[in-house]
């Protein structure tokens, strides 16, 4: 057997055992072990290849939104061209006046000018992208504003998304009479020459906290059990239970009881036995970010729904939702890339706007895919490529704070356009009865056009939640 890690793939935060005759995807790692593969599938074939056709139609799929000032200029410039003529040959015949006729016409046009209009969107969107950037929030386009207005449904990527995407000693349980610090010491030693990630967890976390290892003699790996090695004199055995029952380390009572706590957390739980005795029981897990919770709180109050979606175990997603704030009922487990997509395709169809947090090539094709995808900017460059949004701060209040900062500068857009097209629509008749001089005219609507600077310029005030 043999330990291999396909987490870019799966979303699996613990490397699994294979066996004769189990299948392994391209880009699998070997985590330890000797691993003999057949290639069954090449090229367009493989699960790289097809995520990345999955990515492409997704992408293809997405048609643009137009921009609110373009729609509206295509219809307001025309009637204000009629208007201003309409002027002219109204007040001819009216006053049998061509200068005062052509002085109504020519207020038309300068009080119509659309220049506020032409730059309600523009300088919103480059305050609010500017301060976006200044925050770790990077947004591709206009088109992406109007879409986080419509979001009701976040989908959550599990590892590396709401967790660190490493794993991380958690809680060390000892038999009586042993210290912790002893326990990690002999532990984290004979873990420390093998090239497992869960015993890189556990020789990094027993260094920090011992402040240092000692060597360890006559290591040996146990395929898909375990280690065993000597230290300070002390024949010490790390792995599952079943490896130490073979050496006659059977746990006790309290470390048993731990060890089954753990698993139903969702963690791996990992035996530490020496001199004749289970002595410790270990727990080791892909970490919550610290700020997962309160971002998931964030994201409900916008009114969002989260949503986790994960290739891990159910029970490690379950954990994992409930230490965070997600219901059992909006937990998403043990799905491969392609069904991702899938997931978030059902969401729609069930009349759902759904927004995507990922940050894997596994998460690619679902950020395409999503109405509004955001990009942990921690994670690859598929993931990035494919979404909306990148989020270059490994923290998820990011995605909070991109939406709230996404739906101001909408708003501050919409404002700058009700301002705009507002104003015009009240002095263009005035302009028209020849009551508007077009020298002042000229200073209203340049006036027009400082003001719609100014609010924009209001975004620059936007923080980030505390």
């Amino acid at each position: 057997t043999s330990a291999v890690d396909a987490s870019m793939l799966t979303g699996e935060s613990v490397p699994v055992e294979v066996g004769v005759g189990d299948a392994v995807t391209g880009a699998t790692v070997n985590a330890g072990g000797r691993l003999v593969v057949e290639a069954t599938r090449v090229g367009a074939d493989t699960r790289l290849s097809r995520m990345a056709a999955l990515v492409e139609e997704a992408q293809n799929g997405k048609a643009a939104a137009q921009r609110l000032a373009d729609r509206i200029s295509a219809v307001f410039v025309p009637v204000v061209v009629l208007i201003a003529l309409a002027a002219l040959v109204g007040r001819i015949l009216a006053t049998d006046s061509p200068t005062a006729a052509f002085t109504s016409a020519v207020a038309v046009l300068i009080i119509a000018c659309p220049c506020a209009l032409g730059l309600a969107t523009p300088t919103a969107l480059m305050v609010g992208t500017g301060r976006g950037a200044q925050l770790g929030i990077l947004i591709k386009g206009p088109e992406v504003l109007e879409t986080t207005r419509k979001v009701d449904t976040i989908v959550l990527d599990k590892t590396g998304t709401i967790t660190t995407g490493r794993m991380t000693l958690l809680a060390v349980h000892t038999a009586d009479g042993v210290t912790e610090a002893e326990a990690l010491r002999l532990a984290g030693a004979v873990e420390h020459a093998s090239e497992h990630p869960i015993a890189a967890a556990i020789a990094a976390a027993a260094a920090e906290r011992t402040g240092g290892l000692p060597p360890v003699e006559g290591f040996a790996n146990v395929p898909g059990l375990g280690v065993r090695g000597v230290v300070d004199g002390h024949a010490v055995v790390a792995g599952r239970e079943e490896l130490l029952a073979e050496h006659g380390l059977p746990l006790p009572g309290r470390l048993a009881a731990a060890k089954r706590s753990a698993e139903a957390a969702g963690r791996t739980a990992i035996a530490v036995g020496w001199d004749g005795g289970a002595r410790a029981v270990l727990e080791v897990a892909d970490a919550v970010r610290p700020t997962s919770a309160r971002a998931v709180a964030d994201l409900r109050a916008l009114g969002l729904r989260p949503v986790l979606l994960t290739g891990d175990h159910r029970a490690v997603a379950e954990a994992v939702a409930a230490e965070v704030g997600i219901t059992p009922e909006d937990v998403i487990a043990g799905v491969l890339p392609e069904e991702k997509v899938a997931v978030v395709e059902r969401l729609q169809a069930e009349g759902r706007s759904v927004a995507m947090v990922g940050d894997g090539v596994n998460d690619a094709a679902a950020l395409a895919k999503a109405d509004l995808g955001l990009a942990m900017g921690t994670g690859t460059d598929a993931a990035i490529e494919a979404s909306d949004l990148t989020l270059v701060r490994a923290d998820l209040r990011s995605a909070a704070d991109a939406i709230r900062l996404s739906r101001r500068t909408l708003g501050t857009i919409r404002g700058n356009l009700c301002w705009a097209f507002g104003y015009n629509v009240a002095a263009i008749p005035l302009a028209a009865a020849g009551l508007l001089n077009p020298m002042i005219a000229g200073a209203t609507m340049a006036f027009s056009s400082v003001f719609v600077v100014t609010n924009s310029l209001r975004l620059r005030r936007f923080e980030a939640a505390a």
